[in-house]
């Protein structure tokens, strides 16, 4: 079945800065820094990152309580597991799965119940904290409306948590709404951002954006003075989230899962994921187009003017009024999040939260694209299925061979092109800020078929 998105409106990329190379570890979900070395001394065993996702998802559940997060460490390609209590036993059968122990002093129930804590004793609008599992704290950000009385209120709750267990810092933005992803949308005098097409339970096409925008009207257009082709149905803003689910009016509209990268470039979407500190991620808005940055913190809440809103994932990516509900998302096409808001914009930087796709999916009982579109991945704008590592013309030096996913292959094999074999780790052959070579990757498989076509186009 073919499929086709409301026409699109383009938007242009924002800023001329490459993409750069993921970090050298990225964290798994829910992952604690690690505070010391311990356990017995084992050889762990090298793997992809989705290997390591798929061993944490075994592994997590047999440490129970003991079990304290997980990271992957990419220059290694080692997965770290951390264990908070437990003792040796825990510790032992980490290193017999093949995984590096390390004990923190935090636990996810201490610093969920500390987060608990400031929602009952800080909620002071221009607030947010999130859990930082590189530092196994909680890491509180106060934009630049609290001061005086607020900020000794606020200080004075991270204080009572006790030593260890959360940090201050300081914005210089003010967090906020950016009401005004994907293709624009017009409603209530408001402009916002397509995120990502969707099908509800009873069949009918359908698209998720921030529940802040319906909050302005309840109809929807593709350009300011058209007529409204999308009604919301459920919204949810303040609160437990900030997502909405609009349906097409039309129910023969086709619905694709695909995000528009601009220039008449789209990215297919595989389906969703959970969000990971450090993952390097990707954000398409109506007003700034696309960028990109990382995942800091997870299960974040912002007390934002119109009210407190939790369970948001937090990064540094940019963001700036009518980007909106707008998509997030990774290389290998793995829908992440809905822009919700955050302070600075795409010139100073500063904080951005999304709410999590797969906790608004769970919630409207919708599930991505037309029933399935695009399921099996590797679909590519030409359908040729290339992995992620495949033949992209980037100006990268290195577009290296992949292996098991698109988002890991230059680590994993690290063989295509002629330049630093550094320039594809964890890329997926996107050798992008690695000079002039013509990255030509080799032999890409299992990986996601626009990962080619993402690195020429942005190397």
């Amino acid at each position: 079945m073919s499929h086709r998105r409301i026409p699109k409106r383009k938007a242009a990329l924002a800023g001329a800065g490459a993409v750069a190379v993921a970090a050298a570890a990225v964290l798994l979900p829910h992952a604690n820094a690690s505070q010391s070395d311990s356990g017995p001394a084992a050889s762990p065993r090298t793997m992809s990152a989705a290997s390591a996702q798929d061993l944490v998802a075994r592994l997590g559940p047999e440490l129970g309580e003991a079990y304290a997060g997980a990271w992957y460490d990419a220059a290694k390609k080692q997965v770290v597991v951390n264990v908070a209590g437990g003792g040796d036993a825990a510790l032992e059968r980490v290193g017999e799965a093949g995984a590096v122990a390390r004990s923190v002093d935090n636990s996810m129930g201490e610093l969920k119940r500390a987060a608990g804590t400031l929602s009952a004793r800080a909620a002071i609008p221009g607030t947010a904290w999130a859990v930082d599992p590189r530092t196994n704290k909680l890491v509180v950000t106060a934009d630049r409306t609290v001061s005086g009385d607020r900020w000794d209120r606020l200080e004075s709750a991270v204080e009572g948590l006790g030593r260890g267990t959360a940090r201050i810092t300081k914005s210089a933005g003010e967090f906020r709404t950016f009401l005004e992803g994907g293709d624009a949308i017009f409603g209530g005098g408001s402009r916002c951002s397509l995120g990502f097409n969707v099908t509800t339970q009873e069949g009918a096409p359908a698209f998720l954006t921030a529940g802040h925008c319906t909050a302005a009207g309840q109809q929807w257009s593709e350009d300011p003075n058209a007529a409204p082709v999308a009604t919301a149905q459920n919204s949810t803003f303040p609160g437990d989230g900030d997502f909405a689910l609009v349906t097409y009016d039309d129910p023969a509209t086709e619905a694709p899962s695909t995000v528009d990268l601009g220039n008449g470039e789209t990215l297919a979407i595989t389906g969703p994921d959970e969000a990971a500190v450090g993952l390097q991620v990707f954000r398409m808005g109506s007003t700034t187009g696309l960028s990109d940055g990382q995942v800091t913190g997870l299960d974040a809440t912002v007390n934002y003017p119109e009210g407190t809103v939790t369970g948001l994932i937090q990064t540094n990516v940019c963001a700036e009024p009518g980007d909106s509900g707008g998509s997030l998302f990774t290389r290998e096409g793995a829908a992440i999040g809905l822009t919700s808001g955050g302070s600075g914009d795409c010139t100073s930087g500063g904080e951005t939260f999304f709410q999590p796709v797969t906790t608004a999916l769970a919630a409207v009982g919708a599930q991505l694209g037309d029933a399935g579109a695009g399921a099996g991945g590797g679909a590519g704008d030409d359908g040729a299925g290339q992995a992620a590592g495949g033949a992209g013309a980037g100006d990268g030096d290195d577009a290296g061979a992949g292996q098991d996913q698109g988002g890991d292959a230059g680590a994993d094999q690290g063989v295509g092109g002629t330049g630093d074999a550094a320039g594809g780790q964890d890329q997926g052959g996107v050798g992008r800020d690695q000079g002039a070579g013509n990255g030509q990757g080799g032999d890409g498989q299992d990986g996601n078929g626009d990962g080619g076509r993402f690195g020429g186009r942005h190397g």
